[in-house]
């Protein structure tokens, strides 16, 4: 698996016939719709945003002009509407995307694929052939399909799978602080939500349990049912305990990550280093042609640094513990990459760095 810290993603790029799309798996608040966008602008790409979104079930022809980045969503500018490119899987009168389910929304971590994996499969096939039969690549950004990426790697060989990764401090503050400046409890409850509908996997209880995190009391009868008591529980949530949640979750996306992917992307180096920029660019044209320019990446740790004082409510100089933790949750794990271990470890030292500074 080329890993992102090596001096060009491109050098380790593999050498082969080029990919016939791009399945970019992301978590939220990791920088991955603006690593998507640079990819949409491009020609000859066709880039669907969230295909496991819970609102592509209720979407019509007529809300997608109004599916534009928000005040409090923190997402650069798009030139078209988050999900212009389902036009053509929409009906008049109609509401939801042809083939999607709403249990698609959720991530799983079995280790297995489930009985709703067939027509996930089958839908998001046709998503592709539809786009290549109109002679362009498609590219999907995923927010939801980090614990389903071994079973979407063995059903979809022929495309790339790329990761984005970044450090667990600055991408929890992201969302912890749209929920304080705007009462946006979102991105809080999600690894709650996750977590919870996923706690009968044994992993995924190792994750909860070395990282000591407290799930809300509500018991799963319904993902629906369940989403809502989250962010009941996230509008209250200790913030210690939330950070705890959106490690454990993390953790075990990388771990997934890990596992399955063609081309990992560190955020927090791409907005540091040009040079790391146009070999990540390098990377992506080596296997699938496309030659996206990441050149204009911000850099998001020093973004992170400058807003510390911001960050309410959460002890900072306690989350050693659990970065520390996780880090042994990972080595713990049966083939484990030595070099992507090295990476995460980085990771959780530049995530103590930067939440010693939380009060």
């Amino acid at each position: 698996m080329p890993l992102s810290q090596g001096p060009s993603p491109g050098v380790a790029a593999q050498q082969s016939a080029p990919k016939q799309g791009v399945f970019l798996h992301t978590g939220w608040r990791s920088a991955g719709t603006w690593v998507w966008s640079r990819l949409r602008v491009l020609d000859s790409v066709t880039g669907f945003y969230e295909p496991f979104s819970n609102v592509l079930a209720d979407l019509s022809l007529a809300d997608v002009s109004a599916s534009r980045p928000t005040l409090t969503s923190g997402h650069p500018p798009l030139a078209a509407p988050y999900f212009e490119e389902y036009r053509p899987f929409l009906q008049e009168g109609a509401r939801g995307v042809a083939g999607y389910r709403k249990r698609f929304g959720t991530d799983r971590f079995a280790p297995a694929p489930d009985t709703e994996f067939p027509a996930l499969q089958a839908y998001l096939a046709n998503l592709c052939e539809r786009t290549a039969e109109h002679g362009s690549v498609p590219v999907f950004k995923f927010c939801r399909s980090s614990g389903r990426l071994p079973w979407l790697k063995q059903a979809f060989p022929q495309v790339m799978h790329a990761a984005v990764l970044r450090n667990p401090a600055s991408q929890f503050a992201s969302g912890w602080l749209l929920n304080q400046q705007w009462s946006n409890p979102f991105f809080v409850a999600a690894p709650f939500r996750v977590l919870g509908l996923n706690q009968t996997e044994p992993l995924v209880r190792q994750a909860i349990e070395i990282c000591g995190v407290s799930l809300p009391p509500a018991v799963p009868t319904s993902d629906d049912a369940y989403a809502m008591a989250c962010e009941q529980y996230a509008r209250t949530a200790e913030g210690n305990n939330a950070y705890r949640a959106f490690v454990a979750l993390w953790i075990l996306c990388a771990l997934r990550m890990a596992d399955g992917v063609d081309l990992m992307i560190d955020v927090d180096r791409l907005g540091q280093s040009r040079d790391y920029a146009a070999g990540l660019r390098a990377g992506f044209e080596a296997q699938t042609g496309l030659s996206p320019d990441f050149s204009s990446a911000r850099d998001l740790v020093e973004e992170t640094r400058r807003s510390a004082a911001r960050m309410a409510g959460i002890d900072g100089r306690s989350m050693r513990a659990v970065h520390s933790a996780a880090l042994k949750f990972l080595k713990a794990q049966n083939g484990a990459d030595a070099d992507f271990i090295e990476l995460v470890r980085e990771k959780m030292v530049l995530a103590n760095e930067l939440t010693e500074q939380w009060r």
